[in-house]
């Protein structure tokens, strides 16, 4: 038992069993697909692909803090990353209605561009995003700590969970980015230019919900 053990620093079970949890999860249409797909509907697949790699960024942050010790702080702070996840949901809220407002203003005004609903970078955007989505403190709080094992060390375990989430979540967040991108060929036309914004406002504001929902129901709990 100890050579397998130090072979190998999770159970291959608790390891694929928690591939078959996270696939499922990454593929859940939360706020961190929606924003992929509304980037690359807006802005095309580069920017999408940019938006995913800040978000999986903003993941390695998270494995980063549940190896310094995240369940304590999260227990000693617990208003300080409700405030985070708050400030996150109202960030992506904004894109939204800037989106819708792009989408409404006068033909007279519409330009001949595809719809930036922020000024930072794709890559920033997707990283402040995830790194306030209170579905990464669920997960490292609620979701990830059942498959850690005691008897084995903790680092190694976080990095091979890590490797494992990164991959799917990469997976999944692309095919939904890339999704996205391929409709805004469309934009174009600027009626469907027009639509699109609507629908991208639609999907950010529908992120930005489901973030302060579930920073809502965290804060209850």
């Amino acid at each position: 038992m100890v050579p397998l053990l130090s072979a190998s620093p999770v159970d291959p079970s608790t390891f694929g069993l928690f591939l078959v949890v996270m696939a499922a999860l990454a593929a859940t249409p939360g706020p961190a697909n929606l924003f992929a797909i509304a980037t690359g509907m807006a802005e095309g697949p580069r920017a999408a692909l940019l938006g995913v790699l800040g978000m999986n960024a903003a993941m390695l942050v998270w494995f980063a803090a549940a190896a310094l010790g995240l369940g304590a702080l999260v227990a000693a702070f617990p208003t300080v990353f409700a405030l985070i996840a708050l400030a996150g949901g109202i960030y992506v809220g904004w894109l939204g209605a800037n989106a819708l407002w792009a989408a409404a203003r006068p033909a007279t005004e519409a330009h001949d561009q595809r719809l930036t609903p922020g000024k930072a970078s794709p890559f920033l955007r997707g990283f402040g995003v995830q790194i306030a989505n209170p579905k990464a403190l669920l997960f490292f709080t609620a979701i990830l700590p059942p498959f850690l094992d005691p008897m084995r060390p903790a680092a190694p375990q976080l990095a091979a969970f890590a490797l494992g989430t990164l991959a799917l979540d990469l997976i999944a967040m692309s095919a939904y980015g890339l999704a996205g991108g391929a409709l805004s060929s469309r934009l174009r036309n600027r009626r469907y230019r027009r639509i699109f914004n609507a629908a991208v406002g639609l999907l950010l504001l529908t992120a930005a919900v489901l973030i302060l929902t579930r920073n809502h129901l965290a804060a209850i709990g």
